[in-house]
């Protein structure tokens, strides 16, 4: 079992930036992928990216590359999402999942944690 609580949400203008924090606890965090994935009201979620217990973070789609950076902290187990040049359209649910593979499809992630909203005005 794996545990995750986001956190760093909230209210910016476009153009401006947030860093949401991801504090994972449990067994063998070592050995699971953390990713971030959002959802918008109406829409579907959508993968952000994912990092491993060492290396950058990866799978960033097209809509965020250059803009959002994962990072990983492992002495606190905490996964940082990095989130600059924000614009409306990231308005969004924000949620930190885990999983044991390296995975860009939300469905396949086993532990989520409950979610930060972001919100973007023009």
């Amino acid at each position: 079992q794996v545990q995750l609580v986001e956190s760093g949400g909230g209210l910016v203008q476009a153009g401006g930036s947030l860093r949401l924090s991801c504090v994972a606890s449990g067994r063998a965090l070592n050995t699971y992928w953390i990713g971030w994935i959002r959802q918008a009201p109406g829409k579907e979620r959508e993968f952000l990216g994912t990092i491993g217990w060492s290396g950058p973070g990866v799978g960033y789609p097209d809509s965020v590359l250059g803009r959002f950076t994962l990072s990983r902290d492992k002495d606190t187990n905490t996964v940082h999402l990095q989130m600059n040049n924000l614009k409306p359209e990231d308005t969004a649910v924000y949620y930190c999942a885990a999983e044991l593979r390296f995975s860009k499809t939300p469905d396949e992630y086993e532990f989520w944690g409950q979610g930060t909203q972001v919100t973007v005005s023009s």
